[in-house]
């Protein structure tokens, strides 16, 4: 079994406990971040790897976005993608070879919040979210064929279906929730006909969240969340899966991140 983690960390250098607390309660093979919020030149390597994450492939510029693969097995190949003609630290992709298992390629995506106006023709934070996505979609599709072993994992700022998030009508006005995002993380999705493994795991109309905000002290009683975080497999793994699930026990780790590790199962 190879367990794969995605998380927004929202700063691994805050939050370096909490990662090796991920690694001894939950043994993942392989973690993808999104928000390390640190430059290359101050990544924490040698914490990392004192929590079991010997390789590393990391892409961030500090203060903000910033995305990295750490993995107890080799990476190769690793590329820091530049969506949008932007270098701001989104997207980093590298091989993993599982030892006596054959290698794949996973990608670590940080999609754009996209600020508060729902509107992309008055609201250019939307419209750069939507004109990354589209970017990525059209990178993806070029890049990788149907057959092909590719996991994409990441923060993508979209809950894409009204189980997704605790008000279905009222955050259809939210950016997050609109049918612009949806309709464009659909497009994402066609890119490779990837499969969304939690909902291949855990039924369509179940709700699953991944992210609360900090105003909810309480955030299980008060239950208003958004799974924002995923993690998909192309279609030459959809064989592979084998369970998923949110960790919802880490939003509780002090101080918490925003954002709860979604972990997937492939065998």
């Amino acid at each position: 079994m190879l367990r794969i983690v995605s998380w927004n960390i929202n700063s691994i250098r805050k939050r370096l406990y909490q990662l090796a607390e991920l690694a001894d309660e939950y043994a993942p093979d392989v973690v993808c971040l999104q928000e390390t919020k640190v430059s290359d030149d101050d990544f924490p390597h040698q914490a990392v790897a004192g929590a079991g994450f010997a390789h590393r492939a990391i892409y961030g510029f500090g203060g903000r976005n910033g995305v990295a693969i750490l993995s107890r097995h080799p990476l190769s190949d690793v590329v820091a993608h530049d969506r949008r003609g932007k270098r701001d630290g989104r997207h980093i992709s590298a091989r993993v070879t599982p030892k006596n298992a054959e290698p794949f390629v996973a990608h670590s995506l940080y999609v754009p919040a996209g600020g508060d106006v729902p509107d992309p023709t008055v609201n250019a934070r939307f419209a750069d979210k939507l004109t990354f996505i589209d970017d990525t979609a059209d990178f993806l599709s070029a890049e990788h064929g149907f057959r092909d072993r590719v996991v994409l994992t990441g923060d993508l700022n979209i809950a894409p279906l009204p189980s997704d998030v605790w008000n279905h009508k009222l955050m259809s006005r939210r950016i997050g929730h609109t049918p612009h995002d949806i309709a464009a993380m659909e497009r994402l999705r066609r890119s490779l006909n990837w499969i969304d493994v939690v909902r291949e795991v855990i039924p369509p109309d179940d709700p699953v969240f991944t992210w609360w905000s900090y105003r909810q002290t309480e955030f299980l009683v008060d239950s208003k969340g958004w799974r924002l975080d995923h993690v998909w497999v192309s279609p030459g793994l959809k064989d592979a899966i084998a369970g998923a699930e949110v960790l919802v026990s880490a939003r509780n780790w002090r101080p918490p991140s925003d954002h709860a590790p979604v972990m997937v199962t492939l065998r």
